[in-house]
């Protein structure tokens, strides 16, 4: 009689733990998504004041500036998507599920278009400080041109149409087996891939292949930052190369020139570190739930969660701040923007302008 008695007391514990585990992921997801609503505002104003300023400059398909734009485009489009999902997480209807599975898809096609974005950006910066550093050691001036490289549109559209060929299957897939229908995520809309999937189907083979995706979902993520990040860093290592031997380099370059060298080089060490601020704490989500499913249910899964809620979701607003507003030449058509009505109200006022303009780049 002990025995039974002991047991219904195991049962009834384990009951009890898993209702408050329950009740501390909503009051989670009732916290993240706040969190995630105000930080996706700040990303949407952050990318939508580089996408304004370069297209009243008309300055989006210059070559200088169109590896931004397009970055901060799909930052922009990826902040609306956590915007969404934040304000339908409060919602509550029958077809939330799909809107939900949908609206995941289209975010991981968009992060994976930002990481291949950025590392466009990256690459074209790289290629900017090679060309100047050899220019300077053959002593021509750097030779700019006004319209995009072939290479360049290439390189654009291939991080734009990838992350689309990668989700096609996920898209198609998913909806001819209706995952959307035979999984219910307690969190819904917020965010991508957090917490478990509990199943509402009763045919296995489904709930295999949606399982199967969901995985594919997870590994794509991770091999996408992990390769971006990985191409990102030997960039900023040739590029620190560069510079040291800018550095080094007596009687090549003048004082204004190694300056110019130090504050791209400057640049480049900060990339990588807002790169994985940004996507850290949701990468450690997304290992965990491959490695340890039952750990990210934990305080481990908890603090990951609202670190991803805070960083993921202000990409955007990170990424204006240290790609987009470090850069002379944005710089300079920002204080256009802003006062370009004042600029044209006195000779000396346009003097003044066409002076500034005159100053050398080193953004």
């Amino acid at each position: 009689m002990s025995a039974v008695e002991s047991l219904q007391e195991i049962l009834s514990n384990s009951s009890e733990k898993n209702t408050t585990g329950a009740q501390n992921w909503t009051e989670v997801y009732e916290a993240v998504k706040w969190i995630q609503l105000v930080m996706a505002l700040l990303s949407v104003l952050g990318s939508g004041s580089i996408i304004i300023c370069v297209m009243l400059q008309r300055l989006c398909r210059t070559p200088e500036l169109q590896p931004l734009f397009l970055l901060s485009l799909s930052d922009l489009l990826l902040a609306l998507c956590w915007l969404f999902g934040a304000v339908l997480f409060s919602k509550h209807c029958d077809s939330l599920n799909a809107y939900c599975y949908h609206l995941h898809t289209v975010e991981q096609i968009l992060y994976m278009a930002s990481f291949f974005f950025t590392l466009n950006y990256v690459w074209d910066l790289y290629k900017g400080i090679r060309d100047k550093f050899y220019s300077c050691l053959d002593g021509y001036p750097v030779q700019f041109s006004n319209r995009v490289s072939t290479a360049g549109k290439v390189s654009a559209v291939i991080s734009g149409v990838i992350p689309v060929l990668l989700m096609t299957p996920v898209f198609i897939q998913g909806n001819i087996s209706q995952c959307q229908a035979n999984f219910s995520q307690p969190y819904r809309c917020l965010l991508m891939h957090t917490g478990a999937l509990y199943l509402t189907s009763e045919h296995q083979h489904t709930i295999r292949v949606c399982s199967l995706l969901h995985t594919y979902g997870i590994a794509t993520f991770l091999c996408a930052f992990g390769f971006t990040l990985f191409s990102v860093t030997v960039l900023v290592v040739k590029a620190r190369h560069i510079y040291r031997r800018a550095v080094t380099s007596n009687g090549y370059l003048g004082n204004q020139q190694r300056a110019s060298f130090r504050v791209m080089d400057r640049r480049m060490l900060l990339y990588p570190l807002v790169f994985v601020l940004c996507w850290g704490p949701a990468v450690g989500l997304a290992f965990l739930q491959v490695v340890k499913p039952s750990a990210c249910q934990g305080t481990a899964g908890v603090v990951l969660y609202i670190s991803e809620a805070f960083t993921s979701a202000s990409q955007g607003f990170l990424n204006c701040l240290v790609y987009g507003w470090t850069h002379a030449r944005l710089r300079r058509a920002g204080r256009t923007v802003l006062s370009r009505d004042v600029d044209t109200q006195t000779p000396l006022l346009r003097s003044q302008k066409r002076s500034y303009q005159a100053l050398p780049n080193i953004g």
